[in-house]
């Protein structure tokens, strides 16, 4: 099966550093096969025989903590989730200097049309959708502030979820 291991929080404003050729290699000792990255924040896809994401999640962050020296959050999605994910997005949602577009992948615990509820977000300004594995929002620059998408920074609602843009939303699924 494909997979991509989304690693949350690294090489994000010089913290976690990690090196995407080190990454790679853990992976591969790992028995994975077909290994690549793409971009330097952490989306490695690869392919295995083993069908459980939790048991494969479990492994990947064992083992990068031993390699790495610090815990990073994993979150393991099959590829064709992926490209449901993507597939969901309006074709209009962009990411540009009019508008912000992103992709939050959910871990599993918050995983619910119910986390639509909890955001703190002002919905008159933004628009926020929920699909199974993750929450799409989009909404004018010149709103950002009256949206308060950065209300959701350091809640613990935020830590279970990892956010990619939506330009790299829609190539993730095709790039494997």
């Amino acid at each position: 099966m494909k997979y991509i291991a989304l690693l949350r929080g690294i090489n994000v404003g010089g913290k976690n550093k990690v090196s995407m050729q080190i990454l790679t290699h853990l992976f591969k000792s790992l028995g994975f096969n077909n290994v690549s990255t793409y971009i330097n924040s952490g989306n490695v896809f690869f392919e295995t025989d083993l069908f459980d994401s939790y048991a494969l999640t479990q492994t990947l962050i064992k083992e990068f903590e031993i390699m790495f020296e610090f815990p990073i959050p994993i979150l393991v999605k099959e590829i064709q989730e992926m490209r449901s994910i993507a597939e969901s997005v309006p074709n209009d949602w962009l990411n540009d200097g009019e508008q912000k577009s992103d992709v939050a992948y959910l871990f599993p615990e918050i995983d619910s049309p119910e986390i639509l509820n909890q955001l703190p977000f002002n919905t008159d300004y933004i628009n926020i959708t929920y699909i199974k594995g993750a929450v799409l929002w989009n909404l004018k620059m010149e709103d950002y502030s009256k949206s308060r998408l950065n209300k959701i920074l350091g809640t613990n609602i935020y830590r279970l979820m990892t956010v990619r843009n939506v330009n790299t939303a829609r190539k993730l699924p095709h790039l494997s």
